[in-house]
């Protein structure tokens, strides 16, 4: 009998640290979705400061709602606890700062049922437009979609704000994302896909938004904060012999694209400032960070050799 995608269950995990507001926004999305398969939903509390606030629990009244609290740990360990939870023949990654689209939930388990031979599915990822922030994301984000995307639908890249696949391909002994990785968790699992001369399917028309509530300055505070840890996830990346960075052309190309997509006037130039300027700073930490490395096991290749 021909599987179709109301019959396809979805677990859907969200790893949270202290973003019970935020989390709050994504499970009313949840909730409005149409002709939604049947799906529950596991929140999985990272060691947050406060345990779940009665506004995120009443979402049980809702749908099938399961909160599992552990001591903080990591994102990637969330994720692992959340897979572990979950008992749906797909899981899907949502981060608690995104909003799922209305038609979200149908378009992916009927992509899923379409697509027997594919295991894992990346949903189109958007930015909000109501701040230049949310703007920049938005640019940022189709822009290296569409760079990204391969000629047979699938696509080299990989975002755990809106990342599926079959749970019977995530289960894994040591778990589908290296515990090790603070961030750049995703990156590391295209990785070991790539590495299978796998990639994900791309499921256009299942939009998950990312809404940044952050100010420019807090963004660049993060953005410091995460390129350090993403920084050592890399070095993992090198040392499976798969490269993942697109190299200095492709980075010109995509300027330029995004260049072009900003004049929009929905968009605008500063976003294109904006993206720039971040993705300049994330790549000065990256190269300070390289020289860092190697100039400690220079130190050290002096300090064995004097011995």
């Amino acid at each position: 009998m021909e599987t179709t995608g109301a019959s396809i269950g979805i677990g859907i995990i969200i790893a949270v640290y202290n973003d019970w507001v935020a989390l709050d926004e994504c499970l009313r999305s949840i909730a409005q979705q149409a002709d939604a398969p049947s799906f529950a939903v596991f929140v999985v509390d990272d060691g947050s400061e406060q345990s779940a606030p009665e506004n995120i629990q009443q979402w049980a009244g809702r749908f099938p709602l399961h909160i599992v609290r552990q001591s903080h740990a990591g994102i990637s360990v969330a994720r692992n606890r959340g897979i572990m939870a979950a008992t749906e023949p797909v899981l899907l990654f949502v981060d608690a700062d995104c909003r799922l689209r209305k038609n979200c939930l149908a378009t992916l388990t009927s992509t899923i049922a379409r697509s027997p031979q594919h295991d894992c599915f990346q949903l189109r990822l958007t930015g909000s437009g109501s701040t230049v922030v949310g703007r920049a994301e938005e640019l940022r984000l189709a822009t290296f979609q569409e760079h990204a995307l391969q000629p047979d639908g699938r696509i080299r890249y990989l975002n755990t704000a809106g990342f599926a696949i079959r749970r019977a391909r995530a289960q894994n002994r040591d778990g589908l994302f290296d515990p090790v990785a603070q961030r750049g968790e995703d990156t590391l699992l295209l990785a070991n896909l790539m590495k299978r001369d796998e990639l994900p399917l791309f499921v256009a028309d299942a939009v998950v938004e990312h809404s940044i509530s952050l100010s420019l300055i807090g963004c660049l505070g993060k953005d410091i904060r995460s390129a350090y840890l993403e920084c050592k996830t890399y070095e993992m990346i090198d040392s499976k012999g798969v490269e993942i960075r697109i190299t200095n052309r492709e980075r010109l190309q995509l300027l330029g694209s995004m260049w072009k997509a900003a004049s929009q006037p929905s968009i605008g130039r500063v976003a294109w400032v904006v993206v720039v300027g971040r993705q300049a700073l994330q790549r000065i930490i990256s190269l300070g960070y390289r020289w860092l490395r190697i100039g400690a096991i220079r130190s050290t290749r002096n300090v064995n050799r004097q011995r």
